[in-house]
């Protein structure tokens, strides 16, 4: 290495510097140059630094279970019926694209090992979960209360929503 090339390659500070590295960059993924060369060392180089910029400034969060489902659906052509032998009858289906059921482990490892969904994608918390539990009339504003008891550690217990008054008598009063 030379200290030419040390000088040229700083940290990212700005979006501006990000750009003009991204510029820097672009002519040697037209024609990579070989491993190990002045060249080759730059261009290492100047990834890792933007790589290491994208990270704290352009993280990817993981998709929402959900979309990535939808979203494999949609590059493979299957409809909701083609879930069936993954996620159970086409009710069960229905109700996990619309939010409204929840992913089981079972679940994922059928659509991880049918469809190729990674299982960081498909346990992760669906963002659009909070939502749909507001119009099925849940509260969802207070669902964790925070309560300590003395000589124990503090911990989270999920709040129970009020009971609405009811003359339904089923399995789920």
């Amino acid at each position: 290495m030379t200290s030419e090339i040390a000088m040229e390659i700083r940290p990212l500070r700005t979006e501006a510097d990000y750009q003009a590295a991204l510029e820097v960059v672009a002519p040697y993924f037209d024609q990579e140059p070989e491993p190990g060369s002045i060249e080759g060392d730059r261009f290492e180089l100047l990834l890792m630094v933007i790589e290491a910029y994208e990270l704290k400034h352009h993280a990817i969060d993981t998709p929402d279970p959900v979309d990535a489902i939808k979203f494999r659906m949609e590059q493979a052509g299957l409809t909701p019926k083609d879930l069936q032998p993954m996620i159970g009858q086409s009710n069960r289906v229905y109700e996990i694209l619309n939010y409204t059921r929840p992913l089981t482990l079972p679940m994922i490892r059928r659509l991880k090992h049918s469809l190729g969904i990674p299982a960081d994608a498909l346990i992760g918390e669906p963002k659009n979960r909070l939502a749909m539990m507001s119009k099925s009339g849940k509260s969802v504003s207070a669902n964790l209360v925070k309560s300590a008891k003395p000589g124990n550690a503090t911990k989270l217990t999920t709040a129970k929503p009020a009971k609405k008054a009811s003359n339904k008598k089923g399995w789920f009063d």
